[in-house]
This record gives structure tokens, sequence and C-alpha cells, in this order.
């Protein structure tokens, strides 16, 4: 239970800005505030961790990168219709990136990394091919929905996809884990 913790901390610190980003629009409905806010923590972040001369990966670089470009749109343009596409774009650069061989490792506890690395590496696949399928759903729902229900609808999906993969994920792995563990020890 104490790997899942472990896990779920690093993740939930990766998305922390886009967290912040959907409960402060969902309490204000202020996209500004939202957004800047939003950009704020991403600087806060890895400004953190340069400050305390901790690596900074991949994953936190592109997502400060998407969360200042994204942002400055929002700010430029204030068309709903971009704001509403954005999230493809940014599901799109996130599923290349989650193409990265191995990229999932840092999420994982030492005995994950020991006794289940090639489904780590699998499930780094099924996690950029769960973004690509949001892009594509995003489209559609942009271009098929009001303001306020794309944002219900994306909210849900958003937050309800990433935390059933989570949860499919971990039991596989867990079981798959603690079997292979248990073979090792009979093994040796």
């Amino acid at each position: 239970m104490r790997a899942l913790f472990q896990a779920s901390k690093i993740l939930l610190l990766d998305l922390a800005s886009t967290l912040l980003f959907l409960a402060v629009y969902a309490i204000t409905g202020n996209l500004f505030l939202a957004v800047g806010l939003g950009m704020a923590l991403g600087i806060v972040q890895i400004g953190w961790q340069l400050a305390r001369k901790q690596p900074v990966e991949a994953l936190q670089w592109l997502s400060l990168v998407i969360i200042f470009a994204s942002g400055t749109a929002t700010f430029l343009t204030d068309d709903p219709l971009f704001i509403m596409m954005k999230p493809s774009i940014i599901y799109g650069i996130v599923g290349l990136v989650m193409l990265k061989r191995g990229w999932m490792t840092r999420y994982l506890p030492p005995i994950a990394r020991a006794t289940v690395p090639d489904l780590a590496l699998t499930f780094g696949y099924v996690w950029a091919g769960l973004m690509f399928f949001s892009a594509g759903l995003n489209i559609v729902l942009a271009l098929t929905l009001d303001v306020t229900s794309w944002a219900a609808v994306k909210s849900v999906w958003a937050i309800g996809s990433k935390v059933g993969l989570f949860g499919i994920q971990y039991a596989i792995m867990k079981s798959t884990g603690m079997r292979r563990a248990r073979a090792m020890m009979a093994a040796s």
C-alpha cells in the first residue's frame, strides 16, 4: 500500500497544475484565474526542484511548456473554440512523450522495477494510447457541445479515465509482481 501512495504522490505532483486549474475553474467559472494559477503553480514547482538541485523529468518540463503555451494562447485569443480544442493538442503532445520507452519507471517503487519492468513498458504505451484517444474524443466534444456541457463531460472523462486506468494498472502490476516475487523466492 505504501508503494501505491508513493506512486500516487509523484503522479499528483506532476498533475498538480492541471488539477488546480480544474478545481479553480469548477469553483469560480473564471477561466483566466484558473489558467493564471495553473501557470503560477507550474513555475513554482519547477523552480522549487531547480533550487533544491533535484532533477526535473521530461514530462515535468513538457507540462510547464504546455501550461505556458496554452495559457498564453488562452489569454491572447479569448476564443472558446480554441480553449476547447487546446486539450487535444496537449493530449497529443503528452501521448508522443509517453511513447518514450521506459518513461513510467520513475513512478515505480523498487520492488516493481525488479519484478514487473515489462508491464511498466506495456502500460507506458497504454497510457500513450489513452492520451491519443482522449485527444480525438475532445475534438468531437468541442465541435458538438456548448462550452458548459463540454467542460462538464471533459472534466469527468479526464479524471475518470486516468483514475480508471491507474486502478487497472495498479491491480495488474501488483498481482503479477507478487506472483513473480514468490516465484523468485521459491527458485532461490
